[in-house]
């Protein structure tokens, strides 16, 4: 199966109330990650990796920084004469809001007509992993099915909107789904990704919007379990859906464990982002560094510990950071004392402050803050 016969269409903006600190003025998409990457970077790298070279990304408000961080898509291979990178803004609607994803892809209907890709390959951008989707297409393809989600097996995360739960025949085809509020325990439940026919896509999307439907999930998935032919496709490798501000922590914690960065940056798979010439980290003398990710530009002069630090970020003389997220550029004062803290871009945090959050609420600071 050519990867070119399939478009992928991500969903920049989708479930962004669930971390509202974080995308109050930047998309879901848009949300660093892991020392140097953004969310939307997996997603959109897995893509790529897997032969899909059109790719449409939704978006609907707070894009400024989702745009200047894609760019024409070269970072990706995604410039080119013919086919590329497609930036889909809300046109269509004029208040710029949509409420549902029905709604929303049907504001791309013109932009999925005029396409020629056989298969559409759906997908948010708020799951942090490593799928290869070429074996993804041929699973659909051998099945002969209309629609095929990936699932994974094990807890739904906690917060998950609208969490899906697959029941599967011994061959994969699912025979049932159930959408909505479920009891604790392992479940085959699905993640926001999905490969349909394009055209069968538009049939779907047009019926609904005409009987004023607008649950995906429930109108497209589940009421059409017994008419299509739905199969399903297991994931079982590293994945964390960020649905709260503590699995966003959580997930970049994972990062510190080696088997975990393995599978993520798998470089048969590279995940790619936008490029920033930086000098390499510099270590001062008496400095102390532990598990921790130190990406390009850190000026590191004080103790680090269990931490995750974005590039140009500074930590002073006398500070002692532990189990920290610190995003790009912010700058830690002379003796202060940080555990378990998310800061996000351009933080000062002056001399002698101490800031202690807990593994299960770290405690956040808002962009360009001053504390």
């Amino acid at each position: 199966m050519r990867g070119n016969n399939v478009m992928g269409v991500i969903f920049s903006n989708m479930h962004e109330e669930l971390i509202r600190e974080l995308t109050d003025k930047r998309t879901m998409g848009s949300v660093p990650f892991g020392g140097r990457y953004r969310l939307i970077d997996f997603t959109l790298s897995n893509m790529v990796n897997s032969g899909i070279n059109k790719v449409g990304i939704i978006t609907k408000t707070n894009y400024q920084s989702l745009m200047d961080h894609l760019g024409s898509g070269k970072a990706w291979d995604l410039s080119r004469r013919r086919d590329g990178l497609f930036i889909l803004p809300p046109f269509g609607n004029s208040s710029g809001e949509f409420s549902n994803r029905l709604e929303t892809l049907n504001s791309i209907s013109d932009f999925l007509t005029h396409s020629k890709e056989e298969y559409v390959l759906l997908s948010d951008s708020d799951i942090v992993c490593n799928i290869d989707y070429q074996k993804v297409v041929e699973s659909h393809v051998k099945n002969n099915a209309d629609i095929t989600i990936i699932y994974k097996r094990g807890q739904i995360p906690e917060k998950m909107v609208e969490p899906m739960v697959l029941s599967l025949e011994p061959d994969g085809r699912i025979k049932d789904i159930i959408v909505g509020p479920i009891a604790p325990g392992e479940y085959s439940f699905a993640f926001d990704k999905a490969i349909i026919r394009r055209e069968l896509l538009l049939r779907l999307i047009g019926e609904c919007t005409s009987r004023n439907k607008s649950n995906f999930k429930r109108d497209i998935y589940q009421a059409n379990v017994g008419k299509l032919r739905m199969y399903a496709y297991e994931f079982t490798g590293f994945a964390e859906v960020i649905t709260s501000m503590n699995r966003y922590f959580e997930a970049n914690m994972a990062l510190m464990r080696p088997e975990v960065r393995e599978e993520l940056f798998n470089s048969d798979r590279p995940i790619y982002t936008k490029v920033r010439d930086d000098m390499p980290a510099k270590y001062g003398l008496g400095s102390s560094v532990k598990n921790s990710l130190i990406a390009s530009g850190c000026v590191i002069e004080g103790e680090v510990e269990n931490c995750v630090l974005f590039r140009g970020v500074h930590i002073s003389k006398g500070a002692k950071v532990s189990n920290c997220v610190i995003m790009q550029d912010s700058v830690v004062g002379n003796n202060c004392n940080l555990n378990y803290v998310i800061a996000d871009k351009d933080v000062v945090i002056k001399d002698e402050r101490t800031l202690m959050g807990f593994q299960s609420y770290p405690v956040y600071i808002s962009k360009a803050s001053i504390v």
